[in-house]
């Protein structure tokens, strides 16, 4: 339990110094936009390119997996999307980002550090393929479901090149499908562009936690949603047992690749889903309560995971 500690006691303290650090100094969150440009324009898009490319092209073709992997996810969103619509009675906006907070976790501030460092580089790959492939399609689902939602305002021509000029032009898709080029080529890295990958990969988990820890100070718990029962099981127990059932029932997959999935599955909410919900003008404060309760309990029932991991208490 020692070493679980030790795993989990760098991500969680770089969140604490984060929360703390905003608590103290309280600059405005406008002072936080070019750290976290840097974060989703440099540093995890060269991370995403350092481990794909350094990958055997032929590991980078599971689509099997990945789609087995989308499908435990999505599966998690439309049962939190029902009890929001059917049981709660909420419309199909405020239903779209409770169903969001439940199933789209932090895979890009905290997967990938987190995996490596408690997997190895052997889960590289996995945790590569499901940031990329989760993160493209959660920005062709939101906006498509709220402009349904809408009423179809949005001519329908144009709201698919938007939707597709989000999801292809993000700098984590361009980075990973660099990264494809590169593995699929064996072209040679530049030695100067390598090491300004490598400093820039480096920098990646450190700053991503820091950011994050000084978002969740400034955005306070104003509402706590009743639907809070529901979804924070679902996002940190229900999620990641249904990836390892349907990794389990597909079969064939290295048990290394299973132990990513379900570790990105057990993390908790993303700070996106805030974005998306403040984008939209519904449900944003409580967006923001779900994801400061997801985290705080996610030491917990990460600790847990990893022992069971561990201790290959797990079957795979």
């Amino acid at each position: 339990m020692s070493g679980i500690f030790q795993l989990l006691f760098p991500f969680f303290g770089l969140i604490a110094a984060g929360f703390i650090a905003a608590r103290i100094i309280r600059q405005p969150e406008a002072g936080l936009v070019w750290l976290n440009v840097f974060i989703v324009y440099a540093a995890l898009p060269a991370l995403f390119f350092k481990l794909v490319s350094n990958t055997p092209f032929d590991q980078l073709a599971r689509l099997d997996f990945i789609s087995v992997d989308l499908m435990a996810t999505y599966c998690v969103f439309l049962a939190l999307f029902a009890a929001g619509y059917f049981w709660k009675r909420n419309g199909v906006r405020e239903s779209t980002i409770q169903a969001f907070a439940g199933s789209y976790g932090n895979i890009g501030y905290m997967g990938p550090g987190l995996a490596l460092l408690a997997l190895g580089e052997a889960a590289a790959v996995p945790v590569a393929l499901i940031v990329c492939f989760e993160n493209a399609l959660h920005f062709i689902v939101a906006p498509m479901v709220m402009a349904v939602a809408e009423g179809g305002t949005v001519r329908k021509s144009a709201l698919a090149r938007q939707v597709l000029a989000k999801a292809l032009l993000h700098p984590f898709i361009i980075a990973t499908a660099l990264g494809f080029a590169v593995a699929a080529t064996g072209a040679p890295v530049p030695e100067a562009v390598d090491r300004l990958v490598d400093y820039l990969a480096q920098a990646a988990a450190p700053c991503a936690l820091f950011a994050m820890g000084v978002t969740l100070a400034l955005r306070p718990v104003k509402r706590v949603p009743a639907e809070i029962g529901y979804i924070v099981p679902a996002k940190l127990v229900l999620h990641p047992l249904l990836v390892y059932a349907f990794m389990m029932i597909h079969g064939g997959f290295d048990p290394v690749w299973v132990e990513a999935a379900v570790l990105l599955a057990a993390l908790p909410t993303a700070t996106n889903v805030f974005v998306i919900a403040q984008q939209y003008g519904i449900w944003y404060e409580r967006a923001s309560a779900t994801i400061l309760i997801t985290t705080v309990c996610s030491a917990a029932t990460l600790a847990v995971l990893l022992a069971l991991i561990d201790g290959s208490v797990i079957p795979l």
